[in-house]
């Protein structure tokens, strides 16, 4: 039996990081991107993580990104893994000294293995549902049997996740890792302790 692995992204309350630990997300991403309604400043963040239990991945996302806002965030926060959401190119990604994720927003089965080939250095893709202006985090999702097959690399799947889809969502695309943002909150950046707890419960039942 795979263990699919949860993390839950937008995170912007340290009790909302805390209830995600308990109930056993492995990840929770913070982000560092103002135009998000789910953004952080670098004390928020440093509040989040200040309780967090040992083994819980701490991931902090950037779009378009300066280098040097990066480093000085990754100064001051104990960051494990860094997610790119923009334009970045794996030359950009891999400056940090930390194992990067890169989202990948999908139309189609090419975008899929372009990516593979420009991203040889990323721990894993995460691949998300493709929309004109925005980043990630827009509810959407895309046809998951794209997905299903050897893409060649590690990979994450986001995009419009709930507990009420996440298990067929593992099952038609085959991930071995699931990220949730939108679908486990109140409002934006609130997340709801009965919402997570449903979600990382449909996924330890698949």
């Amino acid at each position: 039996m795979n263990t699919i692995r949860t993390k839950i992204c937008g995170i912007t309350r340290p009790e909302d990081a805390l209830a995600a630990a308990e109930l056993g997300a492995d990840a929770i991403g913070l982000v560092f991107y103002a135009k998000s309604k789910r953004a952080v400043s670098i004390e928020q963040a440093q509040a989040v993580v200040k309780n967090l239990p040992p083994f819980v991945s701490v991931v902090a996302l950037f779009v378009n990104e300066n280098e040097q806002t990066i480093r000085e965030i990754l100064r001051q926060m104990p960051i494990d893994v860094i997610q790119f959401h923009g334009d970045e190119d794996d030359d950009f990604c891999r400056r940090f000294d930390r194992p990067y994720l890169k989202a990948v927003r999908v139309q189609s089965a090419a975008d899929i293995q372009t990516a593979c080939a420009k991203f040889p250095n990323a721990r894993a893709l995460l691949f998300d549902a493709y929309h004109p202006t925005e980043y990630g985090g827009t509810g959407q999702s895309f046809d998951w049997t794209m997905l299903h097959g050897n893409i060649g690399k590690p990979w994450i799947l986001a995009g419009g996740l709930t507990a009420e889809n996440v298990a067929e969502a593992v099952k038609i695309s085959g991930a071995a890792a699931v990220d949730v943002s939108g679908g486990v909150e109140i409002s934006g950046g609130v997340k709801s302790r009965e919402k997570m707890a449903a979600f990382i419960q449909a996924v330890k039942a698949v």
